[in-house]
């Protein structure tokens, strides 16, 4: 049996071929939009597959993905793994110095990017020796100052709409790369079956994986329509373009935007009756509470089943107060990364006062990371997942062996994240073991007081790092974003504030209030900044 996710989707294509697979809102506001049925998808997909086999892009060759959320991400996404070629996310915030460092180090032989990115893809692609075959998403810069680049459009238009592709396989790979918050980008290697079962949920991530491949199409084939899918973060990254394949492989609908706008994603949720948004954190569901509480008040939200969040931490007092404008929505703290897909979701009780307590799945335990033995009850160790994971990082062996290792049989990956279990299995997850602030001794992980800064009613945003102390080695400092028209907490009141929520030596001993937190395009704590407005150079 082999678990392709081209196979997959060309299954469910040819069991519901009528049905909506794709509403794209190319620039919120103006009402333009773009809708595809699954038949339509695919046909649009085959049409980039054909032209990237036809300009010489081999299998197993690396294709980046440079661009904004739009129809022309997905399409070639599945056209590349129509043709077996690899697709790579290009995070579109990069410039000249880090792009010529990812396409180096994916070893890039194509790239499509939106016509935004020319001056920066023009600088940047001369110094990729292996980058041959550019396709520019819009128009080229009217003073001809752009990379020479095959248009999109003319691929779209022309292109060969059949399938006819050679036979794939169960080994195909999707990189994804992800920047972490210490060291260069890393690319992590899914086989596509293990992808589909770690990251996608083996077709049912709520329910029981499906047994065989056929099995997909059966299920949308005996289903309904009925849900759809709003992941709002970029495409760039991994977790909302798992999202969407999620959405395709019920056979549902997918909605995107081009950028997260509040108000706009309110609208879309409205108008297209959306019953599931992923989004990542507080930096997200924040902007939409305000909307709800402001202009957007009485946004009909009756079809919005879940929102979850991956890669941020909903925070309890944010929670609260969404739960408080639409009380009917399932709000879901998940928790995986792109070395290991899903892993679990927080309990009811997770939160400032028992931590962040997660219910995992039955592959992932908490490890020694010298033994990699399973940690007793109570005692720290890293969180590790074993079966369906990465082959390791790309290019990268010395990280693939400090991350990725046998044990038994079994392939495992060990992730930076510090825990503890319980007898009853449920995990508590105490932080990224490289943003680990060792304070006298102590240990404080940044995740903990952040909940803790966030549930103050004056703070609309926080973020805590590490600042160097001639006494302790490293005290706690935090970075607050004041709510609107509200009055700067001093570091007095801050502390008395979190004094009733965390032990002494977690108390943040130095405040620094930023007109904005800066946070990742999907909202994904940004800790060198932080550390660098904590810290500013010279100090």
């Amino acid at each position: 049996m082999e678990y392709n996710l081209a196979d997959l989707f060309e299954s469910v294509v040819d069991a519901v071929p009528e049905r909506e697979a794709l509403v794209y809102v190319d620039h919120p506001g103006t009402g333009a939009e773009r809708r595809l049925t699954y038949a339509e998808l695919d046909a649009a997909a085959n049409r980039v597959a054909h032209h990237l086999l036809d300009a010489g892009i081999r299998p197993g060759e690396h294709l980046g993905l440079h661009l904004y959320n739009g129809v022309e991400y997905l399409q070639t996404v599945l056209a590349c793994l129509k043709a077996r070629i690899v697709p790579v996310n290009v995070n579109y915030r990069y410039v000249e110095e880090e792009l010529v460092y990812l396409y180096r180090d994916a070893d890039l032989v194509a790239l499509v990017f939106d016509a935004e990115f020319d001056a920066r893809v023009a600088a940047a692609a001369p110094q990729a020796p292996a980058l041959r075959h550019l396709v520019r998403v819009g128009a080229p810069a009217a003073d001809g100052s752009g990379p020479a680049a095959t248009a999109f459009a003319e691929v779209d238009a022309a292109g060969d709409s059949g399938r006819g592709f050679a036979p794939r396989s169960a080994d195909d790979q999707f990189i994804i790369y992800t920047g972490g918050t210490t060291g260069m980008p890393k690319g992590v290697m899914w086989r596509q079956e293990d992808l589909f079962f770690s990251g996608l949920g083996g077709g049912a991530p709520t329910g029981d994986p499906v047994k065989t491949p056929q099995e997909l199409a059966e299920r949308v084939a005996a289903g309904g329509e009925g849900i759809t899918f709003f992941p709002t973060p970029p495409l760039m990254h991994g977790t909302s373009t798992l999202t969407a394949f999620i959405g395709f492989n019920f056979g549902q609908r997918v909605v995107v935007h081009r950028k997260f706008v509040p108000h706009e994603v309110l609208r879309t949720i409205e108008k297209e009756k959306v019953t599931s948004v992923s989004l990542v954190g507080d930096a997200m569901l924040r902007p939409l509470i305000d909307a709800l509480k402001g202009p957007l008040k009485g946004t009909d939200c009756s079809a919005l089943f879940s929102v979850s969040s991956s890669g941020a931490i909903m925070s309890d007092s944010v929670r609260a107060e969404f739960q408080s404008l639409v009380p009917h929505v399932m709000l879901l703290n998940n928790f995986g990364s792109s070395e290991s897909g899903f892993n679990g979701t927080a309990t009811a009780d997770s939160g400032p006062r028992n931590g962040f307590r997660l219910q995992v799945n039955a592959r992932t335990a908490v490890v020694d990371p010298a033994t990699f033995e399973p940690t007793a009850p109570g005692e720290p160790g890293r969180i590790a997942q074993r079966g369906h994971v990465p082959l390791g990082y790309y290019n990268d062996p010395a990280k693939t062996a400090e991350t990725f290792f046998r044990k038994g049989e079994e392939r495992w990956v060990l992730l930076g994240d510090m825990a503890t279990v319980d007898a009853d299995g449920i995990v508590t997850v105490l932080g990224r073991g490289s943003q680990c602030i060792n304070t006298g001794g102590e240990k404080v992980y940044p995740e903990e007081v952040e909940q803790a800064l966030k549930s103050h009613p004056d703070v609309y945003d926080a973020l805590v790092a590490g600042a160097p102390d001639a006494r302790w080695g490293n005290q706690v400092a935090a970075v607050v974003q004041v709510r609107e028209g509200a009055q700067a907490p001093t570091l007095d009141e801050m502390q008395a504030h979190c004094r009733t929520r965390l032990a002494g030596y977690k108390i943040p001993r130095r405040l620094v209030i930023a007109p904005r937190i800066q946070r990742s395009p999907s909202g994904k704590a940004d800790y060198r900044w932080a550390r660098s407005v904590i810290t500013p150079a010279g100090d």
